[in-house]
């Protein structure tokens, strides 16, 4: 936040300063005591299993400038700013509003099932060969940390890039109010959170939220290759363009070399965005990385700039630590694709898999995958499934549900371990391993893959 005052706080929130000076000047806001800079403005959130106001004076001490209270409080001695609102949680949203009314650069957002903070690191990244970026960072992409993001961005910046996520209904209308993106994205429609948002369709509805902000130039793009984003085309009252690898998409991959650890491809675009077809090459594996590419100068296009220019910054993109992170190691190559895991991505991370290697063995570690509802045992035989047409050499799980996976991988006469958790697995594969073989990980952020990682990092093959 730049030239960002109490007294700003006290319009954006309509409360009341109970002690300190309303000219004390904020940097940024925090929810975390522990993570507190020196001249933050402390929210205190009451989550499920604390309450921030218990550490509001740790926040102080940790060099907090000013804190916002939901509760009657006895007044500070020590001249600090202290804001009684009503609610922490609404006041952090409606200052997150303030301030976005306050920045005049343009805004993107991006949203999706799979694939939204890799699509916004490399819109970044292809921005950037021409505009001055500021952008979400981490996984900060929801109601808190849309908000929060906000307080960091740079406001001198030429454009903004906002990631936008969701679990539950109701939130991408709070979210899309506070960052109301000028252009958006939605990179797919798959089954992440369909437990508590229904169905596809369901999620589909929720995500498309995020253009409730839209004025008359608004501009949405959208995964052609997805049947329910395709369809959206001339069904909204706006710009909406399609981005592919299949016939009918208005940007389209063509020539495409995706196999090994790096994709190549050609696009053009349609009418006045451009013309001139592009050659890009990535540094990083899969055919979802092309579709991720392709939806970042997508953005590029529309916003007038040298596509060439663009095309040739994403060749020094090379993706985020556990997500498809190629490690060689001793003996033998690791894909940690450990972060989080859906069915779409754990069969792209098949696909890689498939695509990679040098002679070795194709080992293919794979975990539950969380938060799927009812049909979760169905999604995990569907990734087994597409494992048997990638025909790893050998096929490892972990945990109850992705004993779905392995009977579909043991009827196909694929070389199959059932682990009942990481620690076992570990141990399994240290036994398998051997020199020139190339190991896939994947499963949810919660299953802990990361456990695996950290030990197979000191195998030798």
């Amino acid at each position: 936040m730049e030239n960002i005052c109490v007294k700003d706080i006290l319009k954006a929130t309509g409360g009341k300063l109970l002690c300190g000076s309303e000219n004390t000047i904020v940097s940024k806001m925090a929810v975390d005591s522990r993570k507190i800079e020196s001249g933050d403005l402390y929210v205190p959130i009451i989550g499920e299993k604390t309450d921030g106001h218990l550490y509001i004076d740790s926040a102080f001490k940790n060099g907090a400038a000013a804190a916002l209270t939901g509760r009657d409080m006895p007044l500070r001695a020590d001249g600090k700013a202290l804001v009684r609102v009503e609610d922490t949680m609404e006041a952090l949203r409606n200052i997150g509003h303030y301030l976005r009314g306050g920045m005049k650069m343009p805004f993107v957002g991006i949203t999706g099932s799979v694939g939204k903070t890799t699509t916004r690191e490399m819109t970044v990244c292809a921005l950037s060969a021409v505009k001055s970026v500021t952008s979400t960072s981490g996984n900060s992409n929801s109601q808190i940390g849309v908000p929060l993001t906000l307080s960091m961005l740079d406001p001198n910046a030429d454009i903004a890039v906002m990631e936008f996520g969701v679990s539950e209904p109701g939130e991408m209308s709070k979210i899309a109010s506070i960052g109301r993106p000028d252009i958006a994205l939605i990179t797919n429609i798959g089954v992440s959170h369909i437990e508590n948002l229904g169905s596809r369709e369901g999620i589909l509805g929720e995500k498309l939220h995020i253009t409730d902000g839209f004025d008359e130039h608004g501009t949405l793009f959208v995964n052609g290759d997805d049947p329910l984003l395709r369809n959206l085309k001339g069904s909204l009252p706006f710009n909406v363009f399609t981005y592919g690898l299949s016939e009918g998409c208005d940007i389209m991959a063509s020539d495409i070399n995706a196999g090994g650890a790096q994709s190549c491809f050609s696009v053009s675009f349609p009418g006045n965005m451009s013309s001139a077809p592009v050659r890009v090459r990535l540094s990083v594996p899969g055919k979802h990385m092309i579709l991720n590419a392709l939806a970042a100068l997508s953005v590029c296009a529309l916003s007038g700039l040298d596509l060439k220019l663009c095309a040739k910054k994403l060749e020094t993109f090379s993706g985020f630590e556990r997500r498809l992170q190629i490690k060689e190691l001793d003996g033998f190559t690791l894909i940690d694709d450990s972060y989080n895991a859906s069915p779409d991505s754990a069969k792209a991370a098949l696909d890689v898999l498939g695509g990679t290697g040098c002679g070795g063995r194709k080992i293919a570690v794979l975990a539950d995958m969380l938060e799927l509802g009812e049909n979760a045992p169905l999604y995990h035989r569907q990734v087994g499934e597409h494992a048997v047409k990638v025909r790893p050499d050998i096929v490892i799980t972990i945990g109850e549900l992705s004993r779905n996976i392995a009977e579909a991988t043991k009827a196909a006469g694929i070389e199959t371990y059932i682990c009942e958790d990481n620690a076992g697995a570990t141990e399994t594969l240290r036994g398998l391993i051997r020199r020139g073989d190339t190991v896939l990980l994947k499963g949810s952020n919660g299953m802990k893959l990361n456990e695996i990682v950290k030990a197979a990092e000191g195998f030798r093959a």
